[in-house]
């Protein structure tokens, strides 16, 4: 990693996630006993969630999490290894003008992979990095909307192929791009090729399902086009500050979904809220925002709309729920009604 020198002496480092899901804190300080699943040198993310109290899921010092790759800029490495980033492609205008910011373990980073062709999008709800095509599984949980870049000629059909792990379902019910085939091995086979992508922290190339993989997108999403995609992670389980399919909070489903579409949205709901123009009550539309605040408070929830109120029947959305615990589908509840502030379109 090179670094170069900010006004003040402060020395700026870019580097780049290097394992699936990597999560940012408020403090070292701030992390608990129960939280050692995440902050090992190999994080077990699904694992640290799947022990979570409900408490635990809707309280903690988690700000935000980083997928495989993304880059960071890291301003402080501890001797206890803890490193002070800011997360560039989080934008958090209200909290450092370079990104967002936070406290990640720095084993969890690694130099940048090489500058190379335009980087493609994982499509799939999940899926493995392996060694060599149909070989043994390296990184598994490389989740939706992880950004990769080619590191040479795919070997069978192109990305953006029919996948056997059915990028189109949702969480409840679909594995993502690793169900089938051989117990321990990556499933690929006739239906889907191999493409070797760049991993931050790996001298080789890892190889990625062409299947599971899309070309990143060039044009806005549609309003149905989000919704459709929001739809796929429902029943995600809600963790705050949660930023990927094994777990996510209600902004953090908000920057997902739009991610994947090639939106870089904000990643805090009053964020959102500010960068997303407001439309009119009564023009929204399936694929805007809702956003709630309590009186003379911030945009502290939001939610995708699914169908406007008619005049006899309140507004669906679907959002990441607290009393759920889950991303769900339903009628606006009378207490998201009482603090909502109006919609917003991305």
């Amino acid at each position: 990693m090179t670094s170069t020198e900010r006004s003040g002496g402060d020395v700026m480092t870019p580097a780049a996630v290097r394992v699936p899901v990597a999560t940012v804190w408020s403090a070292p300080s701030a992390v608990r006993p129960s939280d050692a699943a995440a902050v090992r040198d190999d994080p077990d993310v699904a694992a640290w969630i799947a022990a979570m109290t409900p408490d635990e899921q809707t309280s903690s010092a988690v700000v935000t999490q980083l997928l495989l790759g993304d880059p960071v800029v890291v301003d402080e490495v501890r001797p206890d290894g803890w490193a002070r980033v800011v997360a560039p492609a989080q934008a958090a205008p209200t909290l450092d003008p370079r990104g967002y910011p936070g406290w990640m373990r720095a084993s969890h980073l690694a130099a940048p992979v090489p500058a190379g062709p335009g980087p493609l999008v994982v499509d799939a709800l999940s899926t493995t990095l392996v060694d060599a095509p149909t070989g043994r599984p390296v990184l598994p949980g490389v989740g939706l909307g992880t950004l990769l870049t080619p590191a040479g000629p795919a070997l069978g059909p192109a990305p953006g192929g029919a996948s056997d792990g059915a990028p189109g379902g949702a969480l409840h019910g679909a594995s993502g791009g690793t169900s089938g085939g051989t117990p321990g091995r990556a499933s690929g086979g006739a239906r889907g090729g191999w493409l070797p992508v760049h991993v931050p922290g790996r001298p080789e190339p890892l190889w990625a399902r062409t299947a599971d993989l899309a070309p990143a997108p060039s044009a806005p999403p549609t309003g149905a086009e989000a919704l459709a995609m929001a739809r796929r992670l429902l029943g995600a389980v809600y963790v705050w500050g949660g930023l990927s399919t094994l777990g996510i909070d209600c902004s953090g489903l908000v920057h997902l979904t739009w991610r994947r579409l090639g939106v870089r949205l904000p990643r805090d709901a009053h964020d959102q809220a500010a960068a997303a123009p407001a439309v009119a009550p009564g023009t929204e539309r399936p694929g805007d925002l809702y956003c709630f605040a309590r009186p003379g408070r911030r945009v502290h929830h939001v939610a995708v709309v699914v169908t406007p109120p008619d005049g006899t029947t309140p507004p669906r959305i679907l959002h990441a729920s607290t009393g759920a615990h889950r991303v769900v589908e339903e009628p606006m509840p009378p207490d998201r009604a009482a603090t909502l502030t109006g919609a917003h379109r991305p």
